[in-house]
């Protein structure tokens, strides 16, 4: 279970209403995961930081991919109950939620074809892309890489 705000029985809802500020970033689904994830403290805290920081200021973007990834995840390796996944998926949805379309596959094959990245990995670009994200923070790529529009940082890492 996430802790703290997240389930101290409030929702993050009202947080929607706030104002959005700046930078648009789109989170890939690990650290969406790992704001869940107990086995690594550090990167919890700072994923949950980053989860609740842009819920609250509206700047956080996901795709329908992330919600579909983090499900499985949190129900196969985190072995989360379903009814407490499905919560989670709602708070998540605070966030902007990119709905993966036929356009949205196929501009995942040509990203695919000029970076030479995974399908996975290209799709979560082109949904950023889509949403006019500057930044994607991930993991999974090179920090400082830039693709479709968007600086690849890990949150992480220091810069």
């Amino acid at each position: 279970m996430w802790p703290g705000i997240i389930f101290s029985g409030r929702t993050l809802y009202g947080f929607a209403l706030w104002g959005l500020k700046g930078v648009r970033c789109f989170l890939d689904t690990s650290i969406v995961v790992y704001a869940n994830d107990a086995s690594d403290p550090r990167k919890q805290a700072l994923a949950l930081d980053t989860v609740v920081r842009h819920m609250r200021e509206r700047s956080g973007t996901i795709s329908t991919q992330v919600l579909q990834e983090y499900a499985v995840v949190a129900v196969k390796k985190l072995k989360q109950a379903v009814p407490v996944v499905v919560h989670q998926l709602h708070l998540l949805e605070s966030l902007s939620v990119v709905q993966i379309s036929p356009g949205l596959v196929r501009r995942a094959l040509e990203v695919q074809q000029i970076y030479g990245l995974s399908y996975w990995d290209s799709l979560i670009l082109s949904a950023g892309e889509s949403a006019a994200c500057d930044t994607l923070l991930t993991e999974d790529l090179d920090a400082g890489s830039f693709y479709c529009g968007m600086i690849c940082k890990n949150p992480f890492v220091e810069d």
